[in-house]
């Protein structure tokens, strides 16, 4: 047995941290070690009847990057290390991931079953996109199982959650309804992006597929657009694999470089911001002027015990409400100096947005009430910043709030 291959062994007994440094390496005649950038749309061949074994499968290689490249593929075999999966394949985005693993398994006359609190894009897929491929949706409370077990009918193929869910951060109960979908034939897809991969593992949990915005905690320096789905080998090829080359949804080369230089970082990055987090929830519950915190973290957090059984920690976003609403909450944003405004999130820089004028701006106010996203309702994502900075700039930000009353 050759090195290569008892590293390639030895990678499923590393740890995480280990994992997210060394897997999935592939490296080429130079010996780099920095993984290499194979940015290139195309591949050769020694012979036409090369081309042919290629094509056919009899020979193993690349033949286009729309497919698979090599860059590209030490990235989804890292990420399957680390999420425990059977196989990847890394999208252009976040969005472009929930998509495809939508799309790819869905068919006219199929039913989806979905969380209501959700990413507003992630909403419009399942909720105004598939409808106009004849498969149709139903939004329920995610909290509650008793509503995903009257919503699921005979054609129900899909479930799909957030958890902690954006931006109020609400749980779902994984495992639960991981076995109500296998009951019914269904599958679960977890969106896992505000959780990541180090505090919540839902293919662990019984959920079939996890998808990612690779451009958040991932890469977590504001630097590309990414996104991955995880699965089951067979369901991937089975679903996933035709529509992925047809359709084109692949992530580039070199923005598979940057997310494994992100992965590198990944482990000490969002334990920091998770510690700061945890801190800043915590000075918020005792500010004057703030009537509402939300941290999967917290004990008065409404589903702890579920946090506490199916999350590590409590992750690196803090939902919380101002008194005096709207106006309140702009002059918190607009007092801030070392917080920036963004709709990003899982950054090395804190973030803030205002979801019901930013990323669930498009909802009407009926349903953005029926997910408690009130007009005072702030997300911050903790960066890495010192939390003692942090504080000191959200005390001051929180003054201005009680002051614009």
């Amino acid at each position: 047995m050759n090195r290569a291959e008892i590293v390639k062994g030895a990678q499923q007994r590393w740890r995480p941290a280990t994992q997210m440094v060394h897997g999935g390496t592939r490296r080429s005649g130079f010996g780099e070690t920095s993984e290499a950038i194979f940015l290139t749309q195309g591949f050769v061949y020694d012979s036409a009847e090369a081309a042919e074994a290629r094509f056919k499968g009899d020979e193993e290689g690349f033949i286009y990057s729309r497919y698979a490249n090599p860059t590209v593929d030490m990235f989804e075999k890292r990420m399957c290390l680390l999420e425990g999966a059977e196989d990847a394949r890394a999208t252009a985005s976040g969005m472009a991931a929930v998509a495809a693993s939508i799309a790819c398994q869905a068919r006219a006359g199929d039913h989806i079953v979905a969380g209501r609190a959700l990413f507003g894009s992630c909403r419009w897929v399942v909720e105004t996109l598939m409808p106009r491929y004849g498969v149709e949706c139903t939004l329920v409370d995610g909290r509650d199982i008793a509503a995903w077990k009257r919503a699921v009918r005979p054609k129900t193929k899909v479930f799909f959650l957030e958890s902690p869910t954006n931006p109020t951060l609400e749980l779902c109960d994984i495992a639960a309804i991981a076995e109500l979908a296998h009951d019914n034939g269904a599958r679960l897809i977890v969106d896992n992006v505000f959780a990541t991969p180090l505090w919540q593992q839902p293919l662990r949990l019984g959920a079939d597929i996890v998808v990612y915005s690779a451009t958040k905690h991932i890469d977590g320096q504001g630097r590309c657009l990414g996104g991955v789905v995880l699965a089951e080998k067979q369901w991937i090829d089975d679903n996933l694999h035709d529509y992925f080359r047809h359709t084109g949804p692949g992530m580039s080369p070199f923005n598979a470089w940057v997310m494994l230089k992100g992965l590198e970082s990944l482990t000490l990055r969002v334990e920091r911001q998770t510690t700061s987090a945890a801190a800043i929830a915590d000075h918020l519950a005792g500010c004057r002027g703030v009537s509402r915190v939300l941290y999967p973290g917290r004990d008065d957090h409404p589903q702890a015990d579920l946090a506490r059984a199916q999350m590590g920690a409590g992750s690196t976003l803090v939902a919380f409400e101002l008194a005096g609403g709207k106006a309140a909450a702009f002059a918190f944003e607009n007092a801030l100096q070392l917080v920036r405004i963004s709709n990003n999130l899982g950054d090395a820089k804190s973030l803030v947005t205002h979801p019901a004028t930013t990323t669930h701006k498009n909802l009407s106010a009926e349903a953005r009430a029926e997910l408690g996203i009130s007009d005072g309702l702030v997300r911050l994502s903790v960066g890495l910043e010192a939390v003692e900075d942090l504080i000191e700039d959200i005390e001051r930000a929180v003054a201005a709030a009680r002051a614009s009353q």
